[in-house]
């Protein structure tokens, strides 16, 4: 059969804990700075306005010319974007001052200005109670949903477990929002979608390496926390990889050949794909010695392996 990942491997995660966690705070600041410099780049479902798809029926559409056209309308900031073969077109339009009739007086300026030459395939309009209503919901939705974890896990697992658990997945959201901040790729409700679907994926991924450590904390009562932890890190990684080259494999489909209406969300499902791959090997089991997991050969255990791990890597 083929392994991606030879049963006998033996990967010395913990030796570069402080490496990796190290790395993860300064990626968690640089996404705070980004956040207060850039902002979040809202898409019109949390800010209001129109989203207009049209086709271009004389083939690829003139993507700089549609920009002036637009512009001259004196709308606002409009966004042109084409995708497909080139003859499909996104319009977004800012919310409009005036309430819902501004929107719907800015929406006919635009067909009527495009005339016979563009096929109107699509047309949304988002209030601005709507729009703030979605971005109140959605962050709710992923308080709840980090609460509900830790409450689940706090049971299932000991505290230690619950709180890594919940740490490692509010990493992964933090660090995907990070991407989608520098980058300034606008953040809509499929966006938010990915999100929470990253928030699954992650968290399952983490309790796989979880359940396997309390397995192993069960089978070696005397194995110092560093080296159990790394025992169960290579235990799990083929399936760890395994899942992670799937699901990647799968979105990546998805995010080539499945349209804009999906890009957006399928962007964000790769990005916190690789993040969660990364944290369930390296974030969320290391979390477990910071916070002073107690076994049968800690907390002396700790000292001696890392101070073994030291030794090692002395030339």
């Amino acid at each position: 059969m083929l392994r991606l990942i030879p049963d006998d491997t033996k990967i010395p995660f913990m030796r570069w804990r402080s490496v990796t966690f190290t790395i993860s705070v300064c990626l968690l600041v640089l996404t705070v700075l980004a956040w207060g410099a850039m902002g979040i780049n809202y898409g019109i479902d949390f800010t209001g306005g129109n989203l207009i798809e049209v086709r271009h029926k004389g083939g690829p559409a003139d993507l700089s010319e549609l920009r002036k056209v637009i512009g001259g309308l004196e709308l606002g900031e409009a966004q042109v974007q084409g995708f497909g073969q080139g003859d499909d077109v996104m319009i977004r339009l800012p919310e409009q001052p005036g309430g819902d009739a501004a929107q719907q007086v800015a929406l006919n300026k635009v067909k009527d200005k495009l005339g016979d030459a563009y096929e109107i395939r699509r047309t949304e309009v988002v209030g601005p109670s709507v729009s703030a209503d979605l971005r109140r919901d959605g962050a709710i939705a992923v308080v709840v949903s980090l609460g509900l974890v830790l409450i689940y896990l706090w049971f299932r697992f000991e505290w230690q477990f619950a709180i890594g658990a919940v740490l490692t997945t509010a990493h992964d959201i933090v660090l995907t929002m990070g991407v989608i901040i520098i980058f300034q790729l606008q953040f809509d409700l499929q966006s938010l979608a990915a999100v929470l679907t990253i928030v699954g994926y992650s968290l399952n991924d983490t309790v796989v390496v979880y359940d396997r450590i309390r397995e192993s904390l069960r089978k070696y009562k005397k194995m110092p926390l560093p080296e159990l932890i790394d025992l169960s890190i290579n235990q799990t990684l083929s399936r760890t990889i395994c899942t992670a080259l799937t699901t990647f494999m799968a979105v990546l489909a998805l995010f080539v050949f499945g349209g804009e209406a999906l890009r957006g969300f399928n962007f964000t499902m790769l990005v916190g794909i690789l993040i969660g791959t990364y944290s369930s090997i390296v974030v969320s089991a290391p979390m477990l010695i910071f916070l002073k997991l107690r076994t049968g050969g800690s907390p002396e255990g700790v000292a001696k392996s890392d101070a073994a791990a030291a030794a090692k890597a002395r030339p």
